[in-house]
């Protein structure tokens, strides 16, 4: 009898673990789950979502968003938008972040010459995530060439397999089922991703 309920208490105790931290930020093996998508009113244009513990992935915020996402332990804000986008808003994101005391890092890209999807962007990124103190926010307008970029770093960077990495990405906004031919996630790791869409017949 006192075997039997020692085994009851072992499995009960089992089941009730909690699941492992998913904090990117760190160094360690992920269990990879689906993104939360949170509101995005007043907050954010498009997308909103949280993954894991330690990470955000959005469209553009607004200065609101910004102060938020802060409140929840945001300590780096990484923005992709290019600099003629970031002319249209009608804030200084760079100074509001540096002001609510947030990194703030720039990694402009467009898919033009000037602001190519590339590996060194990667690079950048990933150097981001080691070094980051805190949670990150990742944004470019609508959370597309963020969710791109993710997939691009979950596949490089923790080992995901493609195939998690892309539905992870597509439950954010990797778009690939109706976008370009030409997809970021492809020169953001310098190759062809099998399993991604090519919607101009490539």
């Amino acid at each position: 009898m006192k075997k039997t309920a020692v085994l009851v208490a072992t499995v009960l105790l089992t089941v009730a673990a909690p699941l492992p931290a998913q904090r990117f930020t760190q160094a360690g093996t992920i269990r990879l789950t689906a993104p939360v998508l949170l509101d995005t009113i007043g907050l954010f244009q498009a997308r909103f979502a949280r993954v894991g513990d330690d990470v955000f992935i959005a469209g553009q915020p607004t200065e609101k968003g910004l102060r938020t996402v802060h409140d929840r332990g945001v300590t780096t804000v990484v923005n992709l938008r290019s600099p003629q986008e970031m002319a249209r808003i009608p804030f200084d994101e760079a100074k509001v972040v540096e002001k609510l005391g947030m990194k703030y890092v720039y990694i402009p890209m467009r898919g033009t010459p000037d602001f190519p999807y590339s590996p060194a962007a990667l690079d950048t990124f990933a150097k981001v995530m080691k070094s980051a103190n805190g949670k990150v926010l990742l944004h470019c307008t609508i959370a597309w060439r963020a969710s791109h970029l993710w997939a691009a770093y979950l596949i490089r960077e923790r080992g995901i397999p493609v195939k998690d990495a892309l539905d992870n990405a597509r439950a954010i906004n990797l778009m690939d089922d109706m976008r370009m031919e030409d997809q970021p996630i492809e020169h953001f790791l310098g190759r062809p991703v099998p399993g991604i869409g090519h919607p101009g017949g490539k």
